[in-house]
């Protein structure tokens, strides 16, 4: 896609996603349950998308590549040993800050 205001009705109509590994990108999909393999650019300089593309894979949640490997993933890809992204649980988050600035 070019631009999109949203991607989330593809998101939920999608069997795999291969994405960037752009935070946003790797969050919304694996919050929506969508096995990802996510492609790493190489060419970023202080490349913090590969810092979170590896430790996405060495968690289990997705399979990565770059781009000489894609279609090589995709051959010998087994979703099935990807496991479920968590859900986020803002309300520990809450109550973390409440009891560092003292509100109990």
């Amino acid at each position: 896609f070019r631009f999109k205001d949203s991607l989330a009705e593809d998101l939920r109509r999608a069997d795999l996603v291969i994405s960037h590994a752009g935070a946003g990108s790797c969050l919304e999909t694996l919050e929506e349950g969508k096995p990802l393999i996510v492609v790493i650019n190489e060419k970023l300089m202080n490349n913090h998308q590969l810092e979170l593309a590896k430790q996405l894979q060495r968690d289990g949640h997705v399979l990565c590549c770059n781009c000489s490997t894609l279609v090589e993933t995709l051959k010998s890809m087994d979703l099935s040993t990807l496991k479920p992204f968590p859900r986020g649980q803002p309300e520990k988050f809450a109550l973390f800050l409440d009891e560092v600035i003292g509100f109990q």
